[in-house]
């Protein structure tokens, strides 16, 4: 772990950087993207190959302060059921365009709260869903699960339909920081809904849970961890609370002073870590814990663990399709965003077009640099001979971005023959060294601490 003094002097309890679930991130993208270009490349996935299929849910039945989400509040199911419907409408455009034989290798509804679907809307869409594409044999149907918004009514549905890994958010259990950040969850709510999933078959759980939050202390994370190992997820994101109250208004509730300082976010996160690692999980990257049967550890040992707008995955799809508002695509050309606003969205649609609304087309040394900051995000470590066999890069360009990554972090990287890596002290660093291979303007971007 990199000492506090070593974090001081190189500037990083102020930084700002992304999380890098994608590069560019998503700051850089641009209206160059088109409904027609997300088509053409639409139609260049190969026939019978396998994709990623992302829906994203953007409604909850209240809005939490400290989510930084695109989401709107909804007091009543009829705004929920006219999106379905252009959610079904959406996806009978993309199965027009799509080739044959397709597959889905991966299927995971977010939001928002996508179990605010009532069991007749959950079961419209998934049969939509699997009219364009079939989960292939070993694919994974994940949903975000709000435990204040599911029954045995949904989850007959989502396991009929599928499912086999739930995740729920659990954040903090304290009463005081739930009140603080508007999210009231308690613990007895969160096991029961844990203990419904598990009794309709759903074997694989994950949970995330935030450090960083006001009020937050040493004391109280170790509680809030302690429960939730106590309902023995598959995987937890521990991420850090993203305090952004420029961008999510709403974050302008929670009072800045409550909020620990770096230093002491450094502490929640070393506490939190040490009680997942002394549960017997697996460290995967740089936020993210497993056990040991686990895709993510399985994908990890066998170098195959990648990063995506979810966060780390096992996944290896090379296409990922976004539907609904705000989702985003990847394609080996680049990403593709829908259009942000739900009615913008809406509109596309009903005009029997994709929503396409910006994106990046990948161009330059983009994917180079991308697979330099996933290789470092998930593996620590970059191997060399990997780059320049997949890129063909000169060994003498190698070694000069190397030289420019070690001199701004002076003393704390390895560089070898086989390549560079992150010792074990220096991964709170991760994101920062990452950074330094980020081709674009950071400064106005508006990411999250570093910390």
């Amino acid at each position: 772990m990199a000492t506090k003094t070593q974090l001081a002097k190189l500037g990083l309890f102020d930084a700002k950087v992304p999380r890098y679930t994608s590069y560019p991130t998503a700051p850089h993208f641009h209206n160059d993207v088109t409904p027609e270009t997300f088509g053409n490349w639409i139609s260049a996935i190969k026939d019978d190959s396998q994709i990623s299929l992302y829906v994203h849910v953007p409604f909850c039945r209240r809005l939490c302060w400290f989510c930084a989400c695109r989401t709107q509040g909804t007091a009543t199911a009829s705004p929920v059921a006219a999106y379905v419907e252009t959610l079904k409408s959406e996806l009978a455009i993309l199965k027009a365009n799509l080739p044959d034989g397709i597959t889905l290798s991966r299927l995971h509804w977010g939001g928002g709260t996508p179990t605010l679907l009532e069991p007749a809307m959950m079961e419209d869409l998934a049969g939509a869903i699997f009219d364009v594409a079939p989960m292939a044999a070993d694919g994974e149907f994940s949903v975000e699960i709000d435990p204040n918004e599911i029954d045995d009514a949904r989850l007959a549905v989502l396991s009929a339909a599928g499912m086999n890994r739930a995740s729920i958010g659990v954040q903090d259990f304290d009463d005081e920081i739930q009140k603080t950040i508007g999210r009231i969850q308690g613990y007895e709510i969160t096991r029961d809904a844990a203990e419904m999933i598990r009794a309709h078959g759903v074997k694989s759980l994950n949970a995330d849970i935030l450090f960083g939050l006001p009020h937050q202390t040493n004391a109280r994370i170790t509680e809030s961890v302690q429960k939730l190992l106590s309902l023995s997820p598959d995987r937890v994101a521990l991420y850090g609370y993203a305090h952004v109250p420029w961008m999510a208004k709403r974050q302008q509730m929670i009072p800045s002073e409550a909020l620990p300082t770096p230093q002491e976010r450094l502490d929640l996160f070393e506490t939190a870590r040490k009680l997942f690692l002394w549960d017997n999980y697996d460290e995967i990257g740089i936020d993210h814990f497993a056990t040991k049967q686990d895709g993510l550890s399985i994908a990890q040992k066998n170098g195959t663990l990648r990063r995506n707008f979810q966060g780390y995955t096992d996944d290896t799809a090379e296409v990922l399709i976004g539907v609904g508002a705000s989702s985003i695509s990847r394609f080996p050309q680049g990403y593709a965003q829908n259009a942000p606003a739900t009615s913008a969205y809406t509109t596309a649609v009903r005009e029997k077009r994709f929503s396409t609304s910006r994106g990046h087309v990948f161009s330059g040394e983009d994917k180079l640099r991308s697979r330099l900051i996933e290789a470092l995000m998930c593996d620590f470590k970059i191997d060399s001979a990997e780059i320049r066999e997949s890129f063909g890069l000169p060994e003498a360009d190698l070694q000069k971005l190397y030289r420019g990554v070690m001199e701004a972090f002076p003393d704390m990287l390895n560089l070898t023959a086989d390549g560079l890596s992150i010792p074990m002290e220096a991964r709170a660093l991760t994101r920062m060294i990452a950074r330094a291979f980020d081709a674009y303007d950071l400064d106005k971007a508006g990411h999250s601490s570093a910390i």
